[in-house]
């Protein structure tokens, strides 16, 4: 139920009015002239005013709520665009929205609220249509607010990200910038550094991937098994995991790949569900990347049609613009050849583990030149979990229990790679020195 309240603090009608008040220190021209974009803004505004608001409000129908260890993301499904401010109170904390011109038509009540920074939710209508919600805080904040277009099926909506009030703002993962990774208290003999793993749910946004003969979408089955993934990645002792996206927006090829660097991964993981071109093919498969041909015309055709136009010059990622030209190929060829060589074993093990919970499209890894595998310093596998386009594997795809047996062994598969590959001065590595020191 909503709760509705006219008693806000006043404070904002205040700041209102002096917002639409004009200096007289300097001539009208000069104040014209300087901000003519802000009184433009102002006299459409008041345009508006003299319309009865309940013919063009925007409504916001609904509200969504996710959580990962960096922030917590509320997510505002608007019926069109819509103008907002934020603001925030002390004693007590409280975080305001007022959105401009709209209206409430949906309910906070299913969204849960417990173990995260949020007390409760209120909201109500105030002005000329305006609408007010106050998130109820249990500590300070800090705020990152955008607005995304319709895309992808999806509408407008108001996007909020709320981290502690200690940590920087975090961005959408699509725009790749770099998130600062908390401190891990070390050893002074051994780092014990968390080993990063790099989850990319394919596709995204404007890019749906394949549809099943149902309407079923690889961009939403591969979240969800992504998202469970790294779940289960953060559970787990000496891990750290980034996701390319939590949500549906579009990020390209390219932009997944430098995610993946600029992170510092040990291991990249694209999920995926394809269609085939044959409705009989099913099961799951693994891919590496290949500098040659394709090792089969299935590995051929998936490379194809997950690469479209966006390729990737894999150079500049080393680094190398300023290093001779044959110097760089060099250092080039021998990075990617041990990156694919660690790819295939990454590969196998993940291939099966997978084997003990679905069927198996291909028993070995297939290779291609998939763009998003291009990463000449990570190690890095393509993981079809099913075909979305084969009737029995969409029906298993879009079960929560599949999906978390999937996720389950894909970790497993990770897990078994790195005990045998721990990375240098990781809390693996310290382990596996740990037992070995004990068996001498």
């Amino acid at each position: 139920m909503l709760y509705y309240n006219n008693a806000f603090d006043g404070k904002f009608f205040l700041a209102v009015s002096s917002a639409c008040l004009v200096s007289t220190d300097a001539p009208l021209f000069a104040v014209f002239v300087m901000h003519r974009r802000q009184l433009l803004n102002l006299l459409l505004a008041g345009t508006a005013l003299m319309f009865p608001w309940s013919i063009s409000a925007a409504q916001i129908r609904n509200a969504r709520l996710w959580k990962d260890p960096d922030k917590l993301r509320l997510v505002l499904d608007l019926s069109g665009p819509v103008q907002y401010k934020t603001f925030t109170l002390s004693a007590p904390e409280r975080l305001i929205i007022d959105l401009s011109g709209a209206r409430l038509s949906g309910d906070f009540s299913q969204l849960a609220l417990a173990n995260t920074v949020i007390r409760s939710i209120r909201s109500g209508h105030f002005g000329q249509g305006d609408t007010r919600i106050v998130l109820d805080l249990s500590e300070p904040v800090r705020l990152n607010s955008f607005l995304l277009p319709p895309q992808g099926g999806q509408g407008h909506r108001l996007v909020l990200d709320l981290s502690h009030a200690g940590k920087a703002p975090l961005q959408i993962a699509a725009a790749a910038a770099p998130l600062v990774k908390p401190e891990v208290s070390v050893d002074r003999s051994h780092p014990k550094r968390n080993i990063i793993v790099v989850v990319d749910p394919g596709h995204g946004g404007k890019d749906p991937g394949a549809v099943g003969a149902r309407g079923e979408r690889e961009k939403d089955v591969v979240l969800s098994i992504a998202q469970l993934l790294a779940k289960r990645l953060k559970r787990e002792k000496g891990f750290d995991v980034k996701l390319v996206r939590n949500d549906d927006f579009f990020v390209p090829l390219r932009k997944r790949v430098e995610i993946a660097h600029k992170h510092k991964a040990d291991m990249f993981i694209s999920v995926h569900a394809d269609a085939a071109p044959r409705l009989t093919a099913s099961g799951a498969s693994v891919y590496t990347l290949s500098e040659g041909g394709a090792t089969s015309a299935t590995a051929r055709f998936m490379a194809q049609r997950e690469n479209g136009a966006d390729l990737l010059g894999a150079t500049r990622l080393l680094n190398l613009k300023d290093k001779d030209p044959m110097l760089a190929g060099v250092i080039l060829d021998m990075s990617m050849n041990a990156t694919i060589a660690a790819s295939l074993q990454l590969g196998n093990t993940v291939l099966d583990s997978l084997a003990g919970i679905t069927t198996l499209h291909q028993k070995r890894v297939e290779q291609a030149g998939f763009a998003v595998l291009k990463s000449p310093d990570v190690p890095s596998i393509l993981v079809e979990t099913g075909f979305i386009s084969n009737s029995r594997d969409s029906q298993r795809l879009v079960t929560a229990r599949h999906q978390q047996a999937i996720a389950d062994g894909l970790f497993k598969g990770l897990q078994r790679y790195f005990e045998k590959n721990p990375p240098a001065n990781s809390y693996m590595a310290w382990l596996q020195e740990s037992k070995n020191k004990g068996s001498v």
